[in-house]
């Protein structure tokens, strides 16, 4: 049987994705026998004209991780998305923005204001700001241009399977490669190597009638061990993410930060959350309730922590 081809890209990430994958160990051994990767940035050197000269369809997968910040991720994405059978968004900054997509709190002028500007570390009197053109005697230089809002990969280009995580758990990265080399994957459009049961049925805790009359942060407190965490006044968002991840945060006495996405049934994962967050507050006027909520430190960069360009509000309007 032939060797797959296989494509690895990151666009806008922190690149823990492709640590996971060297995660494999190895098992990473097994992924070469089956196989050739034909493009993988972080391991490999590579030029945008060795994927351009491909013919379309030449890459059997892509996974693909990041989300889409700039024209090169843009570009990169269209262009693999052409030279791919299969595309799949590797790690939530693909599936849901990530991290990244915090950043549509503000637009380009925004990011650079406060980046290139207000920063305490920032020592710019002279206003510079990162221009996509300059010229030096050399030639010119180029840089991508910077986008005001941050996209999903599959608010970019059609994606056929989608593997959810902060990192993915490399189990389920082992999995999915299994089911690609023996093509056994599911319908395109599915989330794979995931669970359709929540975080918290997932958890071992010990869950009673969810009673909180006050927030507090994971520094501040050493959590119990066999108690629910929400439960402890700790924000965990296993009420409204998806499984598969084994509960390895909640196992690790760290409360979930919901890196898997929203639930099957869930259209917007913050939404639910603040739902989840609205029928465990005890108190007995408004005034009670406002005075827990303040306890919430960010409650944007909490509860969209991960899905914020993929949610219904997108981005704030500016």
């Amino acid at each position: 049987m032939a060797k797959l081809k296989l494509a690895l890209y990151w666009a806008a990430t922190c690149g823990g994705c492709e640590v996971a994958v060297l995660d494999l160990n190895e098992k990473i051994l097994d992924v070469a026998a089956a196989a050739d990767i034909y493009l993988w940035p972080v391991a490999m050197d590579y030029k945008y004209k060795d994927a351009e000269a491909w013919h379309d369809k030449f890459i059997d997968v892509c996974l693909f991780n990041g989300a889409i910040r700039n024209s090169e991720g843009e570009h990169l994405a269209k262009l693999l998305r052409a030279k791919s059978k299969v595309m799949v968004a590797f790690g939530s900054c693909a599936c849901f923005g990530g991290i990244p997509g915090l950043a549509n709190v503000a637009d380009r002028e925004g990011v650079f204001a406060r980046v290139y500007g207000e920063t305490p570390s920032t020592d710019n009197s002279d206003g510079t700001r990162p221009q996509t053109s300059f010229t030096v005697p050399e030639g010119e230089l180029t840089l991508p241009y910077f986008y005001d809002t941050v996209k999903t990969l599959g608010q970019t280009v059609p994606v056929d399977y989608f593997l959810p995580g902060c990192p993915p758990v490399t189990k389920q990265i082992w999995a999915v490669v299994q089911a690609i080399v023996a093509g056994q994957l599911p319908p395109p459009g599915s989330f794979v190597g995931v669970a359709e049961k929540s975080v918290c049925e997932e958890c071992p805790r010990v869950k009673e009638e969810k009673k909180v009359t006050a927030f507090v942060r994971p520094h501040q407190v050493i959590p119990q061990p066999e108690k629910c965490l929400l439960e402890q006044g700790l924000i965990c968002c296993g009420p409204a993410t998806r499984g598969g991840c084994g509960a390895q945060c909640v196992n690790a006495n760290m409360p979930c930060r919901g890196c898997y996405g929203p639930t099957e049934r869930v259209t917007d994962q913050g939404a639910k959350m603040l739902s989840a967050i609205a029928s465990i507050i005890d108190a007995t006027d408004e005034a009670g309730v406002k005075k827990v909520v303040d306890q919430i430190v960010d409650p944007l960069g909490t509860f969209y922590r991960f899905g914020l360009p993929n949610s219904l509000l997108t981005r704030v309007r500016v």
